[in-house]
């Protein structure tokens, strides 16, 4: 044995510098990103995605033309502040009107109401307190909220996944072709951010925590009856299995407070545009005429947009099979063992929120930025290891990213896929 590994060493000869040094810088790697805090390797996944999806941005912001928001080759924060960002500025600056503005035909035309105010009220607010522009402060904050979404969507997926994985979670999220839309003046990021507190607390039971988060999240983006549903789920749930996991007189009252809460908050825009303006659908009528250009003016009816829709889209039954096919995948992929692994709460909010946008809403461009409440799907997404899965998956977002800017953002003149 002894001759042999004489032999063997006189054919390879002793590691190399080169090859010493190369190990050894492994090794600090290694140390290094264990020894790093949770929050820095978040924070540098961030800030990396920021810089990706600053730079794709900023090359489509060189070639956009003359538009309805901005002149030639617009500054990031211009180019930043087009489509819903200039209705949001509206608000940031006038407010709601008293009186629902109305079509030559007497049908109420697209005007502020359709735009909750979380996100211009806390504009305001900064606009107020710093001095600064709109632009720059509505930017601010997305990207603001983007961050502690981040942070906070990773302290999310480590109850459920493990920390590799959990961060690969963050990952997608920072770089998701819809990601864009955390950097520009939209509510979708502060949004984000208090629908994952509100996840987390309900994975935490801290349901009392929960009531305040549930109230800003619905004034935010339309999400409150969706919660409604998924919490009235969570509580369901808790009841059918107290035997193994104890579901006391004091939680039960805490958990249907934030049920009852959240359909309070789920209307509760649609009672204040009423009290406002003096019509009770005030609400309702300002969303459905933002379909008006695809399928007329129609009564708001639960269950048919997306029937109404897959007609328009693909006329002659084949859109029907596209939309029957499309709720067969997504519920197939609900109770697939990589969701399963999330658990049953953030399953829960999935559910509700797709059946949610199942029963009011219109699909067109922008559902894809509606599908954004999703997003905790991505832990699903990165459960595979593999080093070449990941990689490609991230190239495929970036992609993503640029596809979605071109056909959703980037104005070519003719206004038919708005983000």
């Amino acid at each position: 044995m002894a001759a042999d590994g004489l032999r063997f060493d006189a054919l390879v000869g002793p590691p190399s510098t080169e090859r010493r040094r190369r190990s050894g810088l492994a090794v600090w790697a290694a140390v290094r990103y264990r020894l790093t805090p949770w929050w820095a390797r978040v924070l540098v996944v961030f800030v990396a995605s920021r810089v990706v999806t600053t730079a794709i941005m900023l090359w489509f912001a060189s070639r956009q033309q003359y538009n309805a928001w901005s002149g030639a080759h617009p500054s990031y924060l211009e180019f930043a502040k087009f489509w819903d960002g200039n209705w949001y500025y509206i608000i940031a600056v006038s407010g709601y009107p008293d009186e629902l503005p109305v079509t030559a035909e007497g049908h109420v035309s697209e005007n502020a109401w359709a735009f909750m105010p979380g996100y211009p009220a806390v504009v305001r607010g900064l606009m107020f307190a710093t001095g600064l522009d709109y632009r720059t402060i509505a930017v601010v904050v997305s990207v603001a909220f983007a961050l502690g979404t981040a942070l906070l969507f990773y302290r999310l997926m480590n109850l459920v996944l493990p920390s590799g994985t959990a961060l690969f979670a963050v990952v997608l999220y920072c770089f998701a072709p819809l990601s864009p839309m955390l950097q520009v003046a939209y509510a979708e990021s502060m949004h984000a951010f208090f629908l994952t507190l509100a996840l987390y607390l309900l994975l935490k039971r801290d349901y009392w925590r929960l009531l305040p988060v549930v109230v800003v999240m619905s004034l935010t983006r339309p999400s409150g009856l969706a919660f409604a549903l998924a919490m009235g789920l969570h509580v369901v749930h808790r009841w059918v299995t107290r035997e193994r996991d104890p579901f006391g007189r004091r939680e039960v009252a805490a958990s249907v407070t934030v049920v009852l809460v959240s359909v309070i908050s789920g209307f509760a825009w649609l009672l204040i545009a009423a009290a406002v303006t003096g019509s009770w659908t005030a609400y309702t009528d300002t969303e459905l005429a933002w379909r008006a250009a695809y399928i007329g003016y129609q009564e708001l009816i639960p269950l048919t947009p997306w029937i109404l829709g897959a007609n328009w889209w693909l006329p002659g039954g084949l859109g029907i099979v596209l939309l029957v096919l499309l709720v067969v995948a997504f519920t197939a992929f609900m109770f697939s063992p990589w969701v399963k692994r999330l658990g049953p709460d953030i399953r829960y909010w999935v559910a509700s929120y797709a059946l949610y946008l199942l029963a009011v809403f219109f699909p067109q461009s922008s559902t894809f930025r509606l599908l954004m409440p999703v997003f905790p799907l991505w832990g699903a997404i990165a459960q595979p290891r593999s080093w070449i899965y990941r990689l490609a998956v991230v190239l495929l977002c970036i992609a993503g990213q640029i596809g979605w800017i071109h056909i959703a953002w980037w104005s070519d003149g003719y206004d038919w896929t708005p983000p």
